[in-house]
């Protein structure tokens, strides 16, 4: 099979990717193609890959088996020096937003900017600022340090942080995690804003629904590979959210509802 992907007309191509951390098979067989300019939730349960699955996306992993593409290019044929150079078109907001404790607000936001060389401070304090007040953050909080701030200012820094490169892609990793509904939805609002703002394919890997029903237009759930029977797919589901609760297998509706059901009879049985 040839390395420009038929996957040319997908901005992203995983193909048949299984990943292998030493015994443990986390994704096995996953093709997934993903559009320019889509927003798509990845949802399961804990330990079931969606984390893994940002990783080989953006090429800090690469696959056991099987290939991936970005704008028709194989990752793993790729120099570290281009890899690196393909990085830079994506924003990354990770769990618990991973601020450089000793950098000021500013200098987080600026990190990636002045990594890349080319633009003067001066540009780059506007670029800084800018993206702040993108994200509703007060001019005030440059000069804090991660540690001052509330768990929805660091995401929210987080935030501008990745989009300080004009990214065509970004990752959200859990981006509601440990966040009260009020600045939940926040974080929600701004997704929807940065998309209406920035021509961005979007990536989220969430558990909450809310933000799967208001900023995604396409869902994949994942299932864990030790539970799944002989000859099953990993992905159980892959359509438009509001196609969800018509999904006739148990696992998905459980698991969009928030019920234990089947799942804490399965954990009663496994020994101790």
């Amino acid at each position: 099979m040839s390395d420009v992907a038929n996957a040319s007309h997908s901005l992203i191509a995983l193909q048949q990717v299984s990943m292998q951390f030493g015994a443990q098979s986390v994704l096995h067989g996953i093709d997934l193609d993903i559009q320019r300019g889509q927003t798509l939730a990845v949802i399961g349960e804990s330990g079931c890959g969606k984390t893994v699955l940002l990783k080989l996306i953006i090429g800090l992993l690469r696959p056991t088996v099987g290939r991936v593409f970005f704008d028709g290019k194989n990752l793993e044929r790729l120099s570290e020096r281009e890899l690196t150079r393909q990085r830079l078109r994506f924003g990354f907001l990770f769990q618990g937003a991973a601020l450089f404790d000793s950098l000021s607000v500013y200098d987080n936001v600026a990190f990636g900017l002045r990594a890349s060389g080319g633009k003067p401070e001066a540009e780059i304090g506007e670029i800084v600022r800018q993206r702040l007040q993108e994200v509703g953050l007060p001019a005030g909080v440059v000069s804090k340090k991660p540690a001052e701030l509330s768990g929805g200012m660091k995401k929210r820094v987080g935030l501008a942080r990745a989009l300080a490169l004009d990214p065509e892609v970004m990752l959200y990793d859990e981006p509601t995690t440990g966040l009260d509904p009020i600045m939940t939805d926040v974080i929600n609002e701004l997704i929807l804003q940065t998309r209406r703002q920035h021509p961005v394919t979007s990536i989220i890997v969430t558990h909450e629904m809310k933000t799967v029903n208001k900023v995604a237009d396409r869902v994949v759930m994942l299932y864990p590979l030790s539970r799944l029977q002989p000859g099953e797919h990993q992905i159980l589901f892959d359509g438009a959210p509001e196609r969800l609760r018509d999904r006739a297998d148990v696992r998905v509706r459980q698991f969009i509802e928030g019920e234990a059901g089947e799942r804490l009879r399965e954990l009663s049985r496994q020994p101790e």
